[in-house]
């Protein structure tokens, strides 16, 4: 580093220093002129972030190593422009839009350094060093919003799926899973872990899985509920399937996928009672179902 650029980063590093509470002040001033907020941030966890980041812009320039490389080897920095991002993400904000919240601080940045230096060549030098710490934090803001947002979308899918797959407590140690729609690995995955913390929790002696609602059977949709039957086999417990219509019927037949070794009902209500004897309870008019 020349003794030019040295003079420029703590020139820089005073401003940042010296007019802390001006430049953060200015930089939300200019988020919400651009309309790069995120809808959920208060007034005063805005001014708290920009204090947050502007100090840590100015801890950053005081330590060594490149402007572009800060974000990523300054701890603190790194941190403020993550969180940055990710309250940006969770806020439903675009990812263009969380980046230039960050290059607003550019211009934020650059007006403290104009009030205080009138020389062209410093206001230059002075304009590059920034370009290249923001930009850095602005191309990582970026990178940490779209890992964010796949994160949320991915837990969002996932209490959807738990969601569209409950677990239904009919009868005493008797529990039905109602499923609709088109069965696969991912949301075979979340009914085998529902139905088996439930019969865990339960103490359940049978699982209905009740296939009404699901078009078609195929014969991945068949390895699934194969799959499942098993699981819950392996917890002690019996298991019926339920919903079985001619048009399902004929199609496994026609496929050739055996579940003879499963007790198949056509409907709920069937399979309830060929349930109820095998739980050993009273059943419902007060006799003993067996």
């Amino acid at each position: 580093m020349t003794s030019s650029d040295t003079a420029v980063r703590e020139r820089v590093t005073q401003v940042l220093r010296t007019d802390a509470d001006d430049i953060a002040d200015r930089w939300v001033q200019l988020q919400r002129e651009q309309a790069v907020l995120g809808s959920d941030l208060t007034e005063g966890e805005l001014h708290e972030e920009a204090d947050a980041l502007v100090a840590a812009l100015s801890a950053a320039l005081e330590g060594s190593g490149r402007p572009q490389s800060l974000v990523h080897t300054h701890e603190d920095l790194n941190r403020n422009v993550t969180d940055l991002s990710l309250r940006r993400a969770r806020g439903g904000a675009s990812p263009t839009l969380a980046s230039l919240a960050v290059q607003a601080l550019k211009q934020a940045l650059l007006e403290a350094v104009r009030r205080v230096t009138h020389e062209s060549d410093e206001i230059l030098a002075a304009a590059l060093l920034i370009n290249q710490l923001l930009d850095a934090a602005g191309a990582l803001s970026f990178e940490v919003y779209v890992e964010g947002r796949e994160e949320i979308i991915r837990r969002q899918s996932r209490q959807l799926l738990e969601m569209s797959t409950p677990v239904v407590r009919l009868w005493r140690k008797v529990l039905a899973v109602p499923l609709i729609g088109t069965l696969d690995t991912a949301r075979t995955q979340i009914v085998m872990e529902n139905l088996l913390q439930a019969i865990q929790d339960d103490q359940a002696l049978v699982a209905i899985i009740d296939i009404t609602g699901v078009p078609t059977v195929d014969t991945a949709v068949a390895q699934h509920l194969m799959q499942t039957v098993k699981a819950v086999r392996l917890m002690g417990a019996d298991c019926v399937i339920s919903g079985i219509r001619p048009p399902i019927a004929q199609t496994i037949a026609q496929l050739g996928i055996d579940l003879s070794t499963i007790l198949t009902r056509a409907t709920l209500a069937d399979a309830l009672a060929a349930a109820i004897p095998l739980t050993d309870t009273p059943g419902p008019d007060g006799t003993d179902a067996r």
